[in-house]
């Protein structure tokens, strides 16, 4: 049980790292959530100071929540077996998106969590998160818009934790987690749900490099 306790806590600190943020105060001095869309996720750092930030904030908020999983596994391994195993991982991970969406190291105030969310996908079902990503970046090619593409990649996922042929096979707990996936991004999306239905929602693009007065101090 301490094991398990502490894999949570672990967890939630994991997920509190703000990377967008620390990134956009250590190297730029600015707060992202005062720019572009005001989002402390990689989508916006990537739109407001380009790729030399944003996909060093990807990455790391993709590992974030891998990472948080994989700590629980291995502190959780001698505790928990089965379906409860797979309960237990999930909280690990969803934990650790809480911890993206509300972090303590910024005032609770954060990103939308679907890097991590991907992250956590990745250590659960590997298969079905890589057949997401292949989802989003084809929704990405053909309308440049990243709510839409995310929301897209979250409504077939639970598909492909059922449908895609690989092995092993997840247990209810995981097939469960897919569905509550597919109702999560929208319900984190519900802003950009109503600027899509108005045609308001913006192309994505990426900075070339940060504006001036952002530029790397």
């Amino acid at each position: 049980m301490i094991n398990i306790l502490i894999s949570i806590i672990i967890a939630y600190l994991l997920g509190s790292i703000p990377t967008a943020v620390w990134v956009g105060k250590w190297m730029y001095h600015i707060d992202i959530r005062e720019h572009g869309s005001r989002n402390a996720g990689a989508t916006n750092t990537l739109r407001v100071l380009g790729l030399k930030a944003g996909i060093p904030v990807m990455i790391f908020d993709v590992f974030k929540g891998w990472l948080a999983v994989k700590t629980a596994a291995w502190l959780g391994s001698d505790a928990v077996s089965g379906n409860l195993k797979e309960l237990f991982l999930i909280g690990a991970g969803t934990v650790a998106v809480i911890g993206h969406v509300f972090p303590l190291w910024a005032g609770f105030k954060g990103g939308k969590g679907v890097a991590t969310l991907l992250g956590m996908g990745i250590a659960l079902f590997p298969w079905p998160a890589l057949g997401a990503v292949v989802v989003f970046t084809l929704m990405m090619l053909i309308f440049r818009i990243v709510s839409l593409s995310s929301i897209t990649a979250g409504v077939t996922f639970p598909l492909m934790v059922l449908f895609l042929p690989y092995e092993p096979k997840p247990g209810w707990p995981l097939i469960v987690l897919g569905f509550l996936v597919a109702i999560f991004l929208p319900l984190t999306h519900k802003s950009n749900i109503r600027r899509l239905l108005k045609g308001e929602e913006k192309k994505f693009t990426i900075a070339s490099k940060p504006p001036q007065n952002l530029e790397m101090q």
